[in-house]
Formats: structure tokens, sequence, C-alpha cells
């Protein structure tokens, strides 16, 4: 099953690295990685996305709650949560199949960013399973180039966390 963990840590050289290792240590595949700054200064936000059972994922969250540069762990996977993932695709095109991949553009709600004489750039935001069906689709066209940023996840509702270990309600 395929887990979705949220990790908060310390903008520091090398995190990235004694994260990753744990991960490797428990021989554990990294589907994908998303990290970026948060509201806090000086925090940063991982969003793995891991293939395992529930225990193997339960472990490593343990084990990466104890890293020093680590503040918050949180497994979202059961968790209600709006999930969305970042594609960019370029894709061959013709004056004959131009018009078919931009109704499959507007179809998935996508958007046409960079147009040039033989291409499309496309840049597709939604559920990576969404991204998956109109990358499968665009593919019967020619793929020139393709590149997804990975799951990124927040949890539903009015109570969030800032990676301090703090609930801060809204």
């Amino acid at each position: 099953m395929k887990h979705t963990v949220v990790a908060w840590m310390e903008d520091r050289p090398g995190v990235l690295t004694r994260v990753a290792s744990l991960f490797r240590r428990r021989n554990f595949n990294i589907e994908s990685l998303a990290v970026g700054h948060t509201e806090t200064p000086g925090i940063s936000r991982m969003t793995f996305v891991v293939d395992g059972d529930q225990r193997m994922v339960d472990q490593t969250v343990k084990q990466l709650e104890k890293l020093v540069d680590v503040t918050e762990v949180h497994d979202v996977t059961e968790k209600p949560v709006v999930m969305r993932e970042l594609a960019l695709i370029r894709v061959k095109t013709t004056p004959e199949t131009r018009p078919e991949v931009m109704q499959i553009v507007n179809i998935y709600r996508a958007q046409i960013v960079d147009v040039a004489l033989d291409s499309l750039v496309i840049q597709a935001v939604g559920r990576d399973d969404r991204v998956d069906s109109l990358v499968e689709l665009l593919s019967h066209f020619g793929i020139m180039e393709l590149t997804r940023t990975g799951r990124v996840a927040i949890t539903r509702g009015r109570t969030t966390t800032n990676g301090n270990g703090r609930k801060m309600g809204i």
C-alpha cells in the first residue's frame, strides 16, 4: 500500500540526506518526494510517498521523529487530505494533431503554458491518478519531455500544525 508521510524539519544542509538515508536503511523506495518552505521561517516540509505495510511505515515515522532536525511527522494516508501533483509535459504536435491535444487538455482542466511550431508544453495539476491518465492519453501523440513534482498533501479541516508540534486553530 502506498503511504503519504509529511515531515517538518529545520531548513539546514544535510537534512535531506539524513532523511533519505533513513528510508534507504528501512529498504523503502521513495516513490516521490516534494520539499518546500512553510509559513514558519527556517522550517521546511517534505511529503514522501512510499510503498510498504503499516507496521513498517509506523516504525519509519518513529525513526524520523528521533532525528534531531525533524520537528514533526505525520502519516496522512488515512486522514482527510487534499493531495495534488504538478506535471509539465512537452507533447509533439502537428497542425493536424494540435486541436485534438488541446481538446484533451481542456477535458483535464490542464493549461497550455508554451507553444512552439512542433510542440505544446502542458501544465497539469491534480491528483496523481488524474495526472497519470492525462500522461497516458498524451503519450499517443509523443511525449518529448515530462517532469512531475511528486505528491504534496495538506490535511482538511480547521485544525492545522505549523511543524513545531503545536496545533493551531483557524
